[in-house]
């Protein structure tokens, strides 16, 4: 099974899990340090009156191996077994043989002479499997109390989530006390000695702490799960699967799940308390990957890592289930190494939301350096604070990561705003284009309109004068019919030259519409650059709404080629260019949008030389994409709703070429 100091280990940093195997290395005595001599009898442990609690430092217990499991109390009380009593010796912070029964005797005097005060012994380790305290009864025997976390929660003297003993001890009087330790998972022997004012106030301000938590994990979850099921983001869901995963395994570490969830069920505390790490594992690795965008930023690194962190996961249920070796822990060193490792990659790439992702884990860290200390029975930093610093430091690793992907789904939208904000001012200049366009032709109209008035004027200016004349002058008649012919041929002038004006008109708005006259430079000015050609593209191909190619599904999301639409169903990916002549194109597609203007423009008579010196590209290209685009518009002419006036636009929707499937 995981050792259970171990489970506490595995969100921190790389450099925090170092600390703790140094630490480990330290109290198994892998490096050796010059300790103390061991002396076989502890220290008394005085309770002095106005001391509200004493944490029992090793110098003031002693611990006894039973490797037979078969001693008694009566039996390690007196010789030889008394005397076989170790303290400060280097196995006596903790559990290191978990087939054996361990043996724990503190000695106290309570110096205060009144009557009054009453004294309790707390272990801090909920998960010792079996264990036994035993007190003087003041006949030369002991009463025992029996509990642990093989035996429902009612086993208990007191609904408390850590063991806790009431200790009669007598003003002015010196009593030894034992606990037996049977555990499955190596542990510590570290207790502390409150007294009943303080237990109480502790036991209230604690359990206010530890609701304030869990009642801030469960707004988290409930949020963050309502921002994934209104906009759909998966990495929201992932996020709630790792805090929901961290809530679970607090709730095993502190004890309250077996108090308030499952406390008739000790058997699924155990596998909680075991199977909750290699879940943390899981979503964390889940969450933390698609979090740093580590497929698109580190391929063939997310690869390895999602390698290294399944076998990590099948080895770990393999030791909890069969091996049962205990060295679990060394499985998680390597995948969250690893896990970090990719966070410093993607930040120094410029993936500015991975420096939340490790300020979070740097305070995990901090967080850790304690646990190092209290875990090794070191004193000097155990108090409420260090205590549930783990918890502290989950809370801010919580909202830090909440805000980090807030963060990171911001910028994904300001870089839409900021597209599609250069789209509108494409959309604009195109507008003012068009203004243009208009504002010329209403001058020609008005131009013809004025023209076409000073004519019909000067046409009733002459024929008045002709009538004046035709009833003066009867005897003219010859100059009358010249005059006559003379106003004929003005009229059938004054008819071809508004023939020639609306043929002019037309060929020009014609030229206009076909953009005959518009060279390479112009063409260039509408269409500057690979994006706005993209973005043309995709408009004209989805003007008619989006349609999945491969499932029909009408909903979509951006993909991450620029401009490409991802269906929200099956996942399939069609990039812009895709199903277009531009398909699989290996030059500019802003050279290839104007190669299909000329060739269509020309009808097809745009010689591939004059295509090759216009786009300054070879001449095998020019002519291979140019028989590309005849045979497109061969097949354009076939279709049924051809139409000879058409634009060369519809051209471009050439749906014929083989598209191989995408999946994001």
């Amino acid at each position: 099974m995981i050792p259970t100091m171990y489970t506490w280990f595995y969100q921190s940093s790389f450099t925090a899990r170092l600390l703790v195997v140094l630490g480990m290395l330290l109290g198994s005595g892998l490096v050796r340090v010059q300790a103390a001599p061991p002396v076989s009898r502890e220290d008394t442990l005085r309770l002095q009156k106005g001391l509200g609690e004493l944490f029992i430092d090793p110098g003031f217990y002693s611990i006894l191996e039973d490797a037979s499991n078969t001693l008694t109390v009566n039996q390690v009380s007196q010789e030889p077994w008394s005397s076989r009593f170790n303290a400060l010796h280097p196995d006596s912070r903790a559990i290191r043989n978990t087939s054996s029964t361990y043996w724990m005797r503190v000695t106290l005097y309570n110096t205060n002479r009144g009557a009054g005060q009453h004294w309790y012994l707390e272990t801090f380790d909920s998960h010792i499997g079996a264990l036994t305290f035993y007190r003087p009864n003041g006949t030369g025997t002991y009463d025992s109390i029996q509990t642990g976390a093989n035996l429902p929660f009612a086993s208990r003297q007191y609904p408390y989530k850590n063991y806790l003993f009431p200790l009669p001890l007598p003003p002015s009087q010196t009593q030894t006390y034992y606990l037996k330790f049977k555990s499955s998972s190596k542990t510590s022997f570290l207790s502390r000695v409150r007294n009943e004012q303080l237990l109480a106030a502790h036991t209230q301000t604690e359990y206010g702490l530890l609701g304030g938590f869990y009642g801030i994990l469960f707004i988290m979850v409930v949020y963050n799960l309502c921002i994934y099921l209104f906009i759909g983001e998966q990495t929201y869901l992932r996020y709630v699967l790792y805090v929901l995963s961290c809530s679970l395994l607090f709730l095993s570490e502190d004890g309250l799940g077996f108090q308030f969830l499952w406390p008739n069920w000790p058997w699924l505390n155990s596998l909680v308390n075991t199977g909750t790490p290699v879940l943390l594992l899981l979503t964390f690795s889940y969450y933390a990957r698609m979090f740093l965008d580590a497929p698109q930023q580190l391929p063939r690194y997310d690869r390895l890592t999602r390698l290294v962190v399944l076998t990590s996961v099948g080895l770990l249920l393999l030791d909890m289930l069969f091996l049962e070796t205990g060295f679990g822990f060394w499985l998680y060193l390597l995948p969250y190494g690893m896990i970090y490792y990719a966070a410093l990659q993607v930040y120094w790439k410029g993936f500015r939301p991975a420096r939340y992702f490790l300020l979070a884990h740097a305070l995990v860290a901090i967080s850790v350096l304690f646990l190092i200390t209290r875990k090794l029975g070191i004193n000097f930093f155990t108090n409420a604070f260090t205590v549930y610093s783990m918890n502290m430091a989950l809370i801010l690793e919580v909202a830090v990561l909440s805000y980090a992907l807030g963060d990171k789904i911001k910028a994904i939208k300001d870089a839409t705003i900021r597209a599609q904000e250069k789209l509108v001012k494409q959309l604009r200049k195109r507008h003012q284009a068009q203004d243009q366009l208009v504002e010329q032709l209403r001058q020609n109209q008005e131009l013809k309109d004025q023209l076409n008035t000073e004519l019909e004027e000067l046409v009733a200016k002459r024929t008045e004068e002709l009538r004046q004349q035709s009833e003066t002058i009867v005897a003219q008649n010859r100059e009358l019919l010249q005059a006559n012919g003379l106003l004929a041929l003005q009229s059938a002038a004054i008819e071809k030259l508004n023939t020639d004006l609306q043929r002019d008109l037309h060929q020009t708005q014609t030229a206009r519409v076909l953009s005959k006259e518009v060279d390479f430079g112009e063409f260039s000015r509408i269409y500057p650059d690979k994006e706005a050609c993209l973005v043309y593209l995709a408009d004209l191909k989805w003007a008619h709404g989006y349609r999945c190619r491969k499932c029909g599904h009408e909903k979509y999301c951006d993909g991450r080629e620029p401009h490409s639409r991802r269906c929200t169903r099956c996942r399939y990916v069609e990039s812009a260019t895709a199903y277009t002549l531009f398909q699989k194109c290996k030059f500019s597609i802003v050279k290839a949008l104007y190669a299909v203007f000329l060739i269509h423009t020309h009808k097809g008579t745009y010689s591939s030389q004059e295509l090759s010196r216009v786009l300054e590209l070879r001449q095998a290209t020019c002519w291979s994409f140019m028989q590309k685009v005849l045979e497109a518009m061969q097949r354009r002419r076939q279709a049924p709703d051809y139409d000879e006036n058409e634009g060369w636009t519809h051209v471009l929707l050439d749906d014929t070429v083989p598209v191989e499937e995408e999946q994001d």
